[in-house]
């Protein structure tokens, strides 16, 4: 298939392998307030020209006066080309009259005098009421259909469709495309996604892909899934410091360049300042750094900062906060992916992995989402620090529910330890791929300076030998 019709919006046109195809019937099924005709409008402006002019016919859905009243609060909506390139007809004067078979001459008079490139029914399922009977319906789906093939143009049929519906209703079976429309409530709030149902001859990015609907249309994100890559890729050999000396010994000198780290610890045990020291090294070492942050915004963070005479305005520090109370998971990860190639990060902290679990739909495409970031950022040689929040406070049993520590290069784990009448925290490294790491218990501190971590058990041992011969 080579001909394509083009949303406008390459996100869009991408998922559909190209666009949708060209000369073509393609259906645009959702309930009501997914935003079918808001898309359709979208095609019509793209696609629009003089000598190839758009159709827009309404049913009895909605007023055609309401259509054209609700288009005209989009960004896209231009005036200049209504009359011109785009026309509005109402089908619902000649169905009250004329039945299904006056909507057949209608749009064939249609055709013949504008000679359109595009044409949209909206709404195409309402036409079933006018249809006496299952038959009668399809005889007029046939003959529709045939008279919209003998012209060189697509077509796109706007309806209410459920999912049951899709496996019963003929305009299924007629259709070249199908576009499906959703919403979704997860807790308090409600994602919309889109999917395509069918794409004759062409192929397409399956699943289901996040979008918004704004006043400049549709806002696709696709589905984040990265197969499998057997090609090698190159990464450099020098370490990346963690930003603290002592941490750095028991990584043996730090993380591997485009390693992926799991900081695991119960609540206010020190992981965002983990990251800071992480961001922050990088920055004054020349590897710019993006804190994605989805619990302190920048003035909160900003305020951390200064407590050890840092900041998070340094040169090559960006903050990306949003809300957890109001992302699409799919359309943050665009966004941090943009954030990185934009300023050339070479690290990034996500702060918290909790906040983006409650983000996402389900688990399992949550487990996707963190496999599909770790390897695009290890492609491209970004270190990627993640956070999150274990439930013990003085013993960890397991890591988390999520499964995401054997996606992670290393494991970090911070917690508290009990001692008489005070309590510490410690720090150990249960994790490091490719790597020797101490396995101790260190105890740490936050300092004016940051985290400063005791001496090993090891160099503790050894001074205490010291110390004794000297004495003897």
């Amino acid at each position: 298939m080579t001909g394509r019709l083009l949303s406008g919006h390459e996100p869009l046109d991408m998922v559909l392998g190209g666009g949708l195809p060209a000369n073509a019937i393609s259906l645009i099924m959702g309930l009501p307030g997914t935003g079918k005709t808001i898309i359709a409008q979208q095609y019509v402006f793209r696609n629009a020209r003089p000598d190839r002019p758009a159709l827009y016919f309404s049913t009895v859905s909605e007023p055609l006066e309401k259509i054209v009243r609700f288009g005209q609060d989009l960004d896209f909506f231009d005036r200049s080309a209504v009359g011109s390139s785009v026309f509005y007809e109402d089908l619902g004067s000649t169905l009250s009259t004329s039945g299904l078979a006056g909507v057949t001459e209608q749009i064939t008079a249609a055709l013949r005098e504008r000679r359109p490139g595009l044409i949209v029914i909206d709404s195409f399922k309402a036409l079933h009421a006018f249809a006496d009977t299952g038959s009668e319906f399809r005889r007029f789906l046939h003959e529709l259909a045939g008279r919209l093939s003998a012209f060189p143009a697509s077509s796109l049929w706007v309806g209410e469709y459920e999912e049951a519906e899709a496996g019963s209703l003929a305009e299924f079976a007629v259709a070249d495309a199908i576009m499906g429309l959703a919403a979704e409530r997860v807790g308090q709030r409600e994602i919309r996604f889109l999917s395509v149902r069918k794409m004759r001859g062409s192929g397409y990015l399956s699943g289901r892909h996040a979008y918004r609907l704004s006043s400049s249309g549709l806002h696709l994100f696709p589905r984040l899934a990265d197969l499998r890559i057997d090609e090698a890729y190159h990464l450099d050999d020098a370490r990346m410091s963690s930003g603290i000396p002592a941490l750095d010994e028991m990584l043996a000198h730090g993380y591997w360049p485009g390693a992926s780290t799991l900081i695991a610890g119960p609540t206010g045990s020190g992981k965002t300042l983990l990251g800071l020291h992480f961001i922050l090294q990088g920055a004054r070492q020349g590897e710019p750094g993006v804190i994605a942050s989805l619990q302190e915004n920048q003035t909160q963070l900003e305020r951390i900062a200064r407590g050890f005479g840092w900041s998070v305005s340094e040169p090559g520090v960006e903050v990306m906060y949003r809300s957890p109370v109001d992302i699409y998971i799919d359309e943050w990860v665009y966004e941090l992916m943009q954030a990185v190639e934009r300023t050339g990060a070479r690290r990034v902290l996500i702060d918290s992995l909790a906040d983006l679990r409650l983000a996402a739909p389900d688990e399992t495409r949550f487990r996707e989402f963190i496999y599909s970031i770790v390897q695009r950022f290890s492609r491209q040689g970004v270190g990627v620090m993640m956070t999150f929040e274990v439930p013990d406070l003085f013993r960890s049993e397991r890591l988390s529910d999520a499964a995401v520590s054997h996606l992670s290069d290393n494991v970090v784990l911070l917690n508290y330890i009990h001692e008489r009448d005070s309590i510490k925290r410690a720090v150990s490294v249960i994790k490091s791929r490719a790597s020797y790491h101490e396995p101790d218990v260190r105890l740490f501190v936050i300092s004016p300076d940051g985290i400063v971590l005791a001496d090993s058990p090891a160099a503790e041992q050894g001074a205490d030998r010291r110390a004794k011969r000297s004495v003897g």
